[in-house]
């Protein structure tokens, strides 16, 4: 996987080839879908209808965060080689970064809007109830859905035909606002202590709290705080959003009695 004079090589030796590729990338999503919906695979084959709901939206969500990253590593990161390369490259490029670690281009060749899409990835990780870690595609789907249905005037959000509850939507911006905070709040720790661009330490700090395991190569030399913030944040990643949470809230006690009410003005 590495050599003295090209230590995070990885896969890139065989980017053209389709056995490496495609059956790492299927191992990806196998791993990164959860056993819940593997369950609802093996108990209801191609009967998409009679999948529970978190099943849906795990395979609809997981389907366009492969579909539109590829479409755009095809169209502007990848634009030399073969087209078997490049479809390769791309595809591979879109599924590593929510899971895995493995890669098959050399990352600190991407442009930043590439590395930008490659933080997100890691940032949104795999789904509930999987191998993976992140934010989670349940949660990004519940958020958006949420928003769409802001936008058209609902009262809750939808997916096929049925209604989000409320909890879940509360649920859902908590964890995005906490990965957020551990996210951002830890590149900046490492930008400002190390004198290093934010970008970079964005891209290492997205890999520790997805667990993914992709760097830039700047790891190594980072000194002992940093990489301690490193190793907290891939700690709390693996320990997952929901589980910080319940064990932050688990133990106070919720009464009756309740505020006073007042409107306050978002957006």
């Amino acid at each position: 996987m590495g050599t003295p004079d090209m230590p995070f090589v990885s896969l890139t030796a065989y980017r053209a080839d389709p056995v490496i590729n495609l059956t790492i990338s299927a191992l990806i999503v196998v791993g990164g879908i959860g056993f819940l919906t593997w369950d609802d695979v093996r108990s209801n084959r191609l009967c998409f209808h009679r999948y529970r709901l978190q099943s849906k939206v795990i395979l609809a969500a997981t389907a366009l965060l492969i579909l539109l990253p590829t479409l755009y590593f095809f169209c502007f990161e990848f634009k030399g080689g073969t087209l078997r390369e490049r479809l390769l490259l791309s595809l591979f490029q879109s599924v590593t970064p929510r899971t895995a670690g493995f890669n098959t281009a050399d990352y600190t060749s991407l442009s930043s809007s590439g590395r930008g899409l490659t933080i997100l990835l890691m940032f949104i990780g795999g789904s509930s109830g999987s191998t993976a870690g992140g934010m989670k595609t349940t949660t990004l789907a519940v958020l958006v859905a949420n928003a769409a249905a802001t936008f058209r005037r609902r009262e809750s959000a939808q997916f096929f035909g049925r209604r989000v509850d409320c909890s879940a939507v509360k649920t859902a911006a908590t964890i995005l606002t906490m990965y957020l905070m551990l996210f951002f709040g830890g590149a900046v720790f490492i930008s400002a202590y190390e004198n290093l661009p934010l970008s970079v330490c964005l891209y290492e700090t997205a890999s520790a709290v997805g667990t993914v395991g992709l760097t830039l190569g700047i790891t190594p030399q980072l000194h002992i705080p940093s990489q301690m913030v490193l190793i907290t944040l891939m700690y709390l990643g693996r320990v997952g959003g929901l589980t910080l949470i319940y064990a932050a809230l688990s133990s106070k006690k919720v009464g009756n009695a309740r505020l006073p009410q007042e409107k306050i003005m978002i957006g």
